[in-house]
């Protein structure tokens, strides 16, 4: 019988040897980990309304930041173009498109335009929104209409048009905390916020996964021209408590339950609000 005898310091090349491979693989993986992360966007269409300014222009940056191909959609033309212009200087890829996004013609015109040039949209973000401040029997009835138009209609109109052209998608609704507790003179936005996570729940069972995932957010206040242009604020009528939320922190949260990452979270709502809810 022949035995063969190896010295310590050979078994501890070896162990050396595997534990270097080992590492070595944990740190590609790491790497690779990060790519995933950082450039969950790459190759993706990602359509934003309202995508200049307050929370839709920073989704916009941080879609174009990871990779996507960011649309715009909105009514200001030189907003909007300035907007993509930055975004385009400093690497990325976007352009706008002017659309009432209340008004049949323009979306169904505005889904043709992109259709058209890319073959299909991955992210759809419903963004714009406005607010009215009044008391329902001093709120002009138009005003009423414009504002579900904007915040509700829209909603409908650009689902009609692009989820036949997505798949394996993710639709994300940015709704309001108003649409779970809310405060005086806002009955017309909070209602229609309220509305907007019924239709995502609703959508959410109409459509499989294999088409789209449909989220909404629900933001507490967050630092925006809209924030801003509440009278009440601005009179001292209605004092803030809790924190202010940053667009840039919303963006995080939406563009994460845009990608691949949040693939099990579907019908649902994501408060991110500061602790706002609460304090209601």
């Amino acid at each position: 019988m022949i035995r063969f005898y190896f010295p310590l310091r050979f078994f501890s090349s070896l162990f050396t040897l595997h534990f270097s491979l080992f590492t070595f693989h944990s740190s590609l993986s790491t790497i690779n980990y990060q790519l995933s992360t950082t450039m969950r966007f790459s190759n993706k269409i990602c359509l934003v309304t309202g995508g200049a300014t307050g929370i839709g222009g920073a989704c916009s940056q941080r879609f174009a930041s990871e990779g996507g191909t960011v649309i715009m959609v909105g009514r200001d033309e030189t907003i909007g173009n300035n907007f993509k212009d930055e975004i385009i200087k400093n690497g990325g890829q976007a352009e706008f498109i002017k659309t009432d996004i209340g008004n049949v013609a323009e979306v169904k015109n505005c889904a043709e335009k992109v259709i058209e040039k890319y073959g299909r949209l991955d992210v759809l973000v419903n963004c714009a929104a406005m607010m009215t401040f009044d008391k329902i029997i001093d709120l002009d009835p138009e005003k009423w209409d414009e504002l579900m138009h904007v915040n509700l209609k829209a909603i409908f109109l650009f689902c009609k048009y692009f989820l036949p052209h997505m798949s394996s998608g993710a639709v994300i609704n940015i709704s309001s905390v108003h649409a779970h507790q809310t405060t005086p003179n806002v009955v017309p936005y909070a209602s229609s916020k309220g509305a907007m996570e019924a239709f995502t729940r609703g959508m959410s069972q109409e459509y499989p996964t294999s088409v789209a995932r449909f989220i909404a957010v629900a933001p507490g206040a967050v630092d925006t021209p809209m924030l801003w242009s509440n009278p009440n604020l601005k009179s001292g009528a209605e004092v803030l408590t809790g924190a202010i939320g940053k667009p840039e922190e919303l963006a995080a949260a939406v563009c994460f339950l845009a990608s691949a990452e949040a693939s099990y979270i579907n019908g649902t709502t994501l408060a991110v609000d500061g602790g706002r809810l609460a304090a209601l």
